[in-house]
């Protein structure tokens, strides 16, 4: 089984190790190949690329975007992309976006990038694997790299 990880230079943390570290801990016997381009709006064809060319079961597609709204707006415009390939595609890319004012300093950031990186790993996982488990956890109000809201 093939697994697409897609990164960016423009990311000031390497998220995409942490979610291949994750889910080897999780699976054995996985492919994963990883492209890596230079701004979050080469994401979405580097991802599709994944799926069409290198036949990945799943894409995990990595930005950090800046804190300044021309990096929002590219944000939304990729994030756009990616949604856009996967209904091209009909496969699931995971889209994990950290943005940089979401961390309160550059320790904070940091560990927000690796919880969210192995937390959506885990999702992947799930999809993959134990489907069963998603199903349980629907309605639960889980959040990637920071504490659970809970249901309401």
């Amino acid at each position: 089984m093939n697994i697409g990880i897609c990164d960016t230079t423009f990311a000031r943390v390497d998220m995409a190790a942490y979610a291949i570290d994750e889910i080897k801990k999780h699976v054995g016997n996985i492919n994963f190949i990883r492209r890596t381009v230079p701004g979050i709006k080469d994401l979405p064809v580097a991802s599709k690329k994944l799926i069409e060319e290198e036949e990945c079961e799943i894409v995990m597609s990595f930005g950090m975007p800046g804190p300044e709204q021309i990096d929002k707006t590219c944000a939304h415009e990729a994030s756009m992309g990616l949604i856009y390939a996967q209904l091209m595609t009909n496969t699931h890319i995971i889209e994990v976006f950290v943005h940089e004012d979401e961390g309160e300093d550059a320790k904070d950031l940091k560990i927000l990038a690796e919880n969210r990186a192995r937390e959506h790993a885990q999702n992947v996982v799930k999809m993959l694997f134990k489907p069963e488990k998603l199903k349980r956890e629907a309605g639960m109000g889980m959040r990637e790299g920071r504490p659970n809201v809970g249901p309401v």
